[in-house]
């Protein structure tokens, strides 16, 4: 999907080649934003670097500067010839950065080049998508067909439904429960502390009561808890987050279990449930053992991500919720002839179609293959991992591998992990071959080796974090 930059035929790489960089932009803030940080000495890798996260400050780092264009650049084309070789450059660094993606849970396995012409044009979705309006440089058509395609894998009918396509997971995460809060205005929002950040950030959006609900080891909500806290606040109804795969650990919370807990302790007809499924709310329906999500039981609405397991090559989701819901949240927008109760009013027109091509390309049975494929794989690592004497847990039902935190973080920034407290994790995607987790396990080995220094030094105990079964630390290992 890479085009020509700049006047003539050359592509990027010829051009890098042909035409020097001029002077005033050999700098090396320009190397170091296309290039991953590097240890300044030894003694700094053998400690490991954290760093100090300052707000503000630190994306000037890795700046690329805008600078002016000249006078004569029309005619001497040097402004050309930098943006290509910057964008050569970038384009290099990317290919690098997606070989040693492990830590965060994106499909790289993708070929949208059927779909290049397209970038020619502005397509922006206004409005609701069920309702033509005045705008008609749009893609409403494959944003209803996916969307029915996501309301017949949760088992809701037509006249029954309504959603869009979300410019990420977060803002599906944002609709559903703004949804829940409008059913019940003074309803009380509990989640699990393993919830994902933005469930969070929509109660302080709302200013909604929260309240954080335990989790087992396993990082599925804990319903005894869970129990304990709709007792003290019993008068109020009840608007529930149900993560359908947690962000570290991949945990799935029992959604039979948390309708039950709220059943039978009063709040039946008084409860709002919001599935947050961003990865595994598209794998499981592909698992036979899974239990199922489905609006033929009593939840209120379900999202997913789009460019994680699907595989978009732009941040979008999918929110589904029941027609009824909807009308309190709508309203007219006189000068586009149509309804809105969407979060954002422009939304991205080419996700609905990258999503459409997939869907249309891959089906049930290609997900269903990918599924097994990512399953299988991650058990493989965690064999793997747990043979060289580290500790690693993995859920049922998921395909996040969690293990304990390497101590050089730049190897983690190397595999782009991403860590919380003692433990890190791998989200073994379509994209995660065999191979790309051999070459991962034989880096991590030979670090490790000099890190515990041949095993004269032990391991960290991470038994509160993936429980006393799956540690291998001194204390813990048979």
């Amino acid at each position: 999907m890479v085009g020509s930059v700049g006047n003539g035929s050359m592509d990027l790489r010829e051009r890098e080649k042909a035409v020097p960089l001029p002077k005033e932009f050999e700098r090396e803030e320009m190397v170091d934003a296309l290039t991953p940080l590097r240890p300044d000495t030894v003694e700094e890798e053998e400690k490991g670097r954290s760093r100090e996260i300052v707000l503000g400050r630190n994306v000037h780092t890795m700046c690329l500067e805008v600078k002016e264009p000249e006078d004569d650049d029309e005619v001497t084309g040097d402004r050309e010839a930098y943006m290509a070789s910057v964008l050569a450059r970038y384009r290099r660094s990317l290919i690098d950065r997606t070989k040693h993606h492990l830590g965060y849970p994106y499909n790289l396995d993708f070929d949208y080049g059927a779909l290049s012409h397209l970038q020619h044009f502005s397509i922006n979705n206004l409005g609701d998508p069920f309702i033509e309006s005045n705008y008609g440089v749009h893609s409403r058509q494959f944003e209803v067909g996916v969307l029915d395609w996501f309301a017949r894998l949760w088992e809701l009918e037509k006249n029954e439904y309504w959603g869009y396509i979300t410019n990420c997971g977060t803002e599906g995460n944002l609709h559903g429960i703004l949804v829940g809060r409008e059913v019940f205005p003074n309803g009380v929002l509990y989640a699990s502390k393993e919830s994902h950040y933005s469930v969070f950030k929509a109660a302080r959006m709302y200013r909604m009561e929260c309240v954080k609900v335990a989790t087992l080891v396993s990082g599925e909500i804990d319903c005894a808890d869970f129990k304990a806290k709709l007792f003290q606040n019993k008068e109020k109804p009840a608007i529930i987050n149900v993560n359908i795969g947690t962000t570290v650990k991949g945990a799935v919370d029992d959604l039979d279990l948390v309708i039950q807990t709220l059943e039978e302790n009063g709040f039946k007809d008084r409860f709002y449930i919001h599935c947050d499924g961003a990865l595994f709310g598209l794998m499981m329906p592909f698992v036979k053992r899974a239990p199922k999500v489905t609006f033929k039981k009593p939840i209120g609405s379900v999202s997913v991500s789009g460019h994680k397991f699907v595989g978009c090559p732009m941040p979008c989701g999918v929110q589904i919720t029941r027609l009824e819901h909807i009308n309190a949240l709508s309203s007219n927008v006189e000068y586009l002839a149509s309804r809105d109760a969407t979060i954002m009013g422009s939304r991205n027109g080419h996700a609905p179609i990258f999503l459409w091509y997939t869907l249309n390309r891959k089906g049930y049975r290609g997900f269903q293959k990918e599924v097994q494929k990512c399953l299988r794989n991650a058990h493989y690592l965690k064999d793997r991992l747990k043979e060289a004497g580290i500790s690693v847990m993995l859920n049922e039902l998921s395909s996040t591998v969690v293990f304990e935190r390497p101590k050089d973080e730049d190897f983690v920034r190397q595999w782009q992990l991403a860590c919380e407290g003692n433990i890190a994790h791998a989200v073994v995607m379509p994209n995660v071959t065999v191979e790309k987790l051999d070459h991962f396990l034989g880096e991590l080995l030979e670090k490790r080796s000099h890190w515990y220094q041949e095993g004269k030094l032990s391991p960290p105990c991470i038994a509160a974090e993936v429980g006393k079964i799956n540690c291998l630390c001194s204390l813990h290992k048979k």
